[in-house]
């Protein structure tokens, strides 16, 4: 058998070692930041912190957890979180369920599709975008977040070859048995569709999980989602976003406060995706099954 011979297994040992390498670079990040956000003051500003903490302390995350600010832009970003993947999967799925159909059930279909690509590839760009959205008076509401984002071609087009590869007899079963296109949907389709839709789900999460710059823009301060927050006290290195004691700043090191805060911003995506990851393999998949 050919995977018993030496070659084989040599090459299966190198791709695993070679994986193994992979995951640690993509680990070790992670874990010298857990490290630096529960390390003290003096070891962190030194950076002498690697993967272990030194001076153990929570403070860090107890200044974070207890600052208002970021509080509320938790809330926001889950807010929008929430309303974007609800919102964004039921347009996504009654969008490609019709036009997964053959051209003799849906006749315009390739016309539609087409349409969606155009928007795909070109867009209105930044600045009518920000003047429609001042005129619709959406500005500083959760809504200049997700509608100019609500609907997302690529996942789409996804679903729509997901829903492609899908057996014909258990549509054709449905139908017979007088099952109307929404019962179709709903009581066939997607409960066998469960890896793309988790998949897509996954994507749209991350996506509005971590959008900070339609916040500066659209949302005022006191609004903004968590991604804004932490890009503007990381990336401008401004911590009066945090509206904290200076005094207790002075207390801390601002390595630990800027890990602390990356880390708990990353912690929801970190823990959600090894329970989603299985779904990856038969959710991404364009076309690569033909009947």
């Amino acid at each position: 058998m050919y995977y018993k011979s030496p070659s084989y297994r040599a090459a299966y040992v190198l791709i695993l070692a070679f994986l193994g390498l992979l995951a640690l670079i993509c680990l070790l990040p992670a874990v010298h930041l857990l490290a630096v956000s529960l390390s003290g003051k003096a070891p962190a500003a030194a950076n002498l912190v690697t993967l272990w903490p030194m001076d153990f302390t929570w403070a860090s995350y107890q200044k974070t957890l207890s600052n208002e600010n970021f509080l509320r832009s938790l809330w926001n970003t889950a807010e929008r979180v929430l309303l974007g993947v609800g919102l964004g999967m039921m347009l996504t799925v009654v969008t490609a369920y019709p036009l997964s159909k053959d051209d003799r059930i849906f006749p315009q279909r390739s016309r539609y599709i087409w349409f969606f690509v155009v928007t795909m590839l070109f867009s209105g760009g930044l600045v009518p975008t920000y003047i429609l959205i001042r005129m619709l008076h959406l500005t500083d509401t959760v809504w200049a977040l997700l509608l100019p984002a609500l609907v997302n071609v690529w996942n789409i087009l996804l679903l729509l070859n997901f829903f492609r590869t899908l057996p014909k007899e258990l549509e054709e079963a449905a139908l017979m048995d007088g099952a109307g296109h929404w019962r179709t949907l709903f009581s066939v389709y997607l409960p066998v569709s469960l890896p793309a839709i988790v998949t897509l789900s996954l994507f749209t999460m991350v996506t509005h999980w971590n959008s900070w710059f339609d916040g500066m823009i659209y949302m005022k301060q006191a609004n903004w989602p968590l991604a804004t927050l932490l890009q503007s006290i990381i990336v401008q290195v401004d911590f009066t976003k945090l509206a904290a004691n200076p005094a207790e700043l002075s207390e801390l090191s601002d390595r630990s406060l800027k890990a602390s805060q990356i880390f708990i911003g990353a912690l929801p995506v970190l823990v959600l995706y090894p329970f989603l990851q299985r779904y990856f393999v038969k959710g991404v998949v364009i076309g690569a099954v033909k009947e």
